[in-house]
């Protein structure tokens, strides 16, 4: 690629370059850069009517946000997404066991910690240990 890249740039040794190549291979070499051109142009036509189309449709936008009366902050405070209510947030124990002097504290949600899992296998029950 920089072989060509550096023909391109340079006359001189793009027709130095030819010299070594018969008409049928400078010919052939022409259509190919021909076809070339044709597609990097569709592309480049395509990509200015995709600009062209975002383009209105931006004004659009624009254009019925200042008939609503609301501002670019406003509508960005408006979309973006909430967090959610529980995210984040830590839940106070419902459980609180004492055992050699030392608390425990349990939520109630989540796995049964061993200490409160020993005390309710012992026969007591959770309305013992609930937090009031």
């Amino acid at each position: 690629m920089s072989l060509l890249l550096e023909l391109a740039g340079n006359k001189a040794k793009a027709r130095a370059a030819a010299k070594e190549l018969n008409v049928a291979q400078l010919e052939n070499l022409i259509a190919g850069f021909n076809n070339a051109l044709e597609k990097a142009k569709e592309e480049e036509a395509a990509q200015a009517e995709q600009q062209a189309l975002k383009s209105a449709r931006a004004e659009e936008i624009a254009t019925l946000i200042a008939k609503s009366g609301l501002t670019m902050e406003e509508i960005a405070l408006l979309s973006t997404p909430k967090a959610g209510a529980t995210k984040g947030k830590t839940v106070e124990p419902k459980y609180r066991l004492t055992v050699n002097g030392e608390t425990h504290e349990w939520t109630g949600r989540g796995r049964t910690p061993k200490v409160f899992q020993k005390y309710f296998d012992a026969g007591n029950s959770r309305k013992s240990v609930e937090i009031k």
